[in-house]
């Protein structure tokens, strides 16, 4: 399996310096890369060499308009709706950044918590069909180590 580059250190840091210091905030990793969480849901995130982040409707129009900004999509034609990828200049203007990453936090404060624990697996039922189950075969008997003799 191929792996993805790594995110250069100075867009990890200007990424590290923009997420809020709140008690709610959780940070991450998310597809092997630093991610920021409130309430179980992601707001920001680094992404090979960009910065992502969770905005509303209103707030993700108005960050399109900006140059350098584009819808983001991990793999090509698989787009996360709710995301943008943030123009890369951000990564050296830190007020920029810093407000769109508190606005995506404000947005997924919003948002329904989600479970943190994952579910546990449960075994799929037997179908009922009306039948006894069948009998289960007795182990077989071990044989005498050895024979008496004679």
């Amino acid at each position: 399996m191929k792996s993805w580059p790594k995110t250069p250190a100075e867009t990890v840091r200007a990424f590290e310096h923009s997420v809020p210091r709140a008690p709610a905030v959780v940070r991450k990793k998310m597809f092997g890369y630093p991610a920021a969480f409130v309430n179980g849901n992601m707001f920001a995130s680094t992404f090979r060499d960009e910065i992502v982040v969770r905005l509303a409707e209103d707030d993700r129009a108005a960050l399109l308009e900006t140059a350098g900004a584009k819808p983001f999509e991990p793999m090509p034609g698989r787009p996360m709706t709710e995301y943008v990828a943030v123009p890369p200049s951000f990564a050296r203007r830190p007020a920029d950044l810093a407000r769109w990453v508190e606005r995506a936090h404000r947005y997924a404060a919003k948002l329904p918590p989600k479970d943190t624990v994952r579910p546990r697996r449960v075994a799929p039922r037997r179908k009922a069909t009306g039948a006894k189950p069948a009998a289960r075969k007795a182990a077989p008997k071990k044989r005498a180590a050895a024979k008496k003799r004679r």
